[in-house]
C-alpha cells in the first residue's frame, strides 16, 4: 500500500502554510509544486504544494474559498516533555488562537492538539479515580502542563 497523504484545502495560502509548517517541524521539507491555475495557465500561486512534516506527506491545494477548516479534524502532536509542548504551542498559536484542553487553531484555521505522550497512560490507569482527577485537571487548561497532570494523577 502507498502512503496515505493528507490534502489540506486552502484558498490561496498553500505555499505560505507549507513554509510555516516546515519551519516548525523537524525532518520536514517542501517538495514539488504545480504552478498553474485552474485553466492550466502559469500562475504565481501554485495549485498544489507537496510537503512533509516529520516525514509525513501532505499536499496543500489552493482550491479557493469554498471550504474552510473546522475542529472536526485535528492533528495531534505527541510531546515527550514540557519543553516540546511549549515549543509547538508557541509556534502554532502565533497568529492563531488558543482553545481548551491542549487544542489550538493556527493562523490558517487548522486545529492541533499538543499533548504529552504520558497523558494516554494517565487516562488509561486501572483506577478510574486517577483518570477522573487527570480529566478534571486538564479540562480548564489551555496549554497542557505535564507537572500539574502528574500531580493530579498521583494525588
Amino acid at each position: 500500500m502507498n502512503n496515505i497523504v493528507t490534502c489540506l484545502w486552502f484558498d490561496q495560502q498553500g505555499m505560505d502554510a507549507a513554509r510555516f509548517y516546515t519551519s516548525i517541524f523537524p525532518n520536514s521539507e517542501i517538495g514539488t509544486h504545480v504552478d498553474i491555475d485552474e485553466n492550466g495557465e502559469p500562475s504565481s500561486v501554485p495549485m498544489t504544494v507537496e510537503f512533509s512534516l516529520n516525514g509525513n506527506p501532505f499536499v496543500a491545494l489552493n482550491g479557493g474559498p469554498m471550504f474552510s477548516f473546522s475542529e472536526a479534524v485535528s492533528f495531534q502532536i505527541m510531546c515527550k516533555d514540557q519543553a516540546e509542548i511549549d515549543y509547538y504551542w508557541d509556534a502554532l498559536t502565533a497568529g492563531g488562537e488558543e482553545s481548551q484542553c491542549g487544542w489550538l487553531k493556527d493562523r490558517f484555521g487548522i486545529s492541533w492538539q499538543v499533548v504529552p505522550t504520558r497523558l494516554p497512560e494517565m487516562l488509561g490507569q486501572s483506577d478510574p479515580e486517577v483518570a477522573r482527577r487527570v480529566v478534571e485537571a486538564f479540562m480548564p487548561m489551555r496549554k497542557l502542563d505535564i507537572a500539574v497532570l502528574e500531580r493530579a494523577a498521583a494525588s
